[in-house]
């Protein structure tokens, strides 16, 4: 784990590829300026920041369901979700990590050729207001977003796709059946993916159309969390 010094805090790497932990910011007390303005550059270019211990006080706790598959959150809303973030007040003791991965690594880790082809593909999702991972109800309506997203910030191009996607579309419907399941799999790949076990008090926050996220679903036992995305 590479250590490393950004005044007023530090950043410890979790993976040369995405994800750093916080150390020395209390968020309950808040933040100053020039605090808050690097926070915001750590974000931009690690995408998931750990916060850990911070105990913060949600004015609801929610009883969590499972979210095991990889997924974006607001697919169902046009634009997606921001950012999104956790605090955990109950976990597991054993498992119950969640991972992240790299969709703008994903992308870089195309061909050439591949990447001018997903220029003209949008994915097709269910337009129902939930993150589509469980109970998901019939598709009566659909809204479609382009698989590859430019970031609103850095400008930085990267996939952007979710496991509820239920079809392509900008290619014929048997390109698109063999085209899903491959982005798929290329961007849940272990070498574009952090991740982090979780204590009571943690709080993460991480960048919705930069990532996409797993809950794994290997534990005994209830987990409480807060989630707050950002529009």
């Amino acid at each position: 784990m590479t250590v490393t010094r950004t005044a007023p805090y530090e950043t410890r790497r979790a993976s040369p590829v995405l994800g750093t932990e916080i150390v020395g910011v209390n968020l309950a007390d808040g933040v100053d300026d020039a605090t808050a303005e690097a926070l915001r550059e750590d974000f931009w270019k690690h995408k998931v920041l750990v916060f850990r211990g911070q105990n913060l006080s949600p004015d609801a706790h929610v009883k969590a369901g499972t979210a095991a598959t990889w997924h974006v959150g607001g697919t169902w809303r046009n634009p997606p979700f921001n950012s999104e973030s956790l605090t955990y007040q109950v976990v597991p003791e054993v498992g119950g990590h969640t991972l992240w991965a790299d969709l703008q690594a994903a992308y870089d880790g195309l061909s050439e050729p591949f990447e001018r082809l997903l220029e003209s593909v949008n994915a097709v999702y269910s337009a129902y207001p939930g993150d589509g991972t469980y109970n998901r109800p019939p598709v009566t309506e659909t809204i479609e977003h382009p698989v590859v997203r430019t970031h609103r910030h850095t400008g930085r191009k990267g996939l952007f796709i979710s496991s509820s996607a239920l079809r392509l579309t900008g290619i014929s419907p048997a390109e698109g059946e063999a085209l899903l399941p491959f982005l798929l799999a290329h961007a849940s790949s272990p070498n574009h993916t952090v991740g982090f076990g979780w204590k009571p008090g943690d709080f993460v926050i991480w960048d919705n159309q930069a990532t996409w996220h797993y809950a794994v679903n290997d534990y005994d036992g209830p987990r409480e969390y807060c989630k707050v995305i950002g529009s």
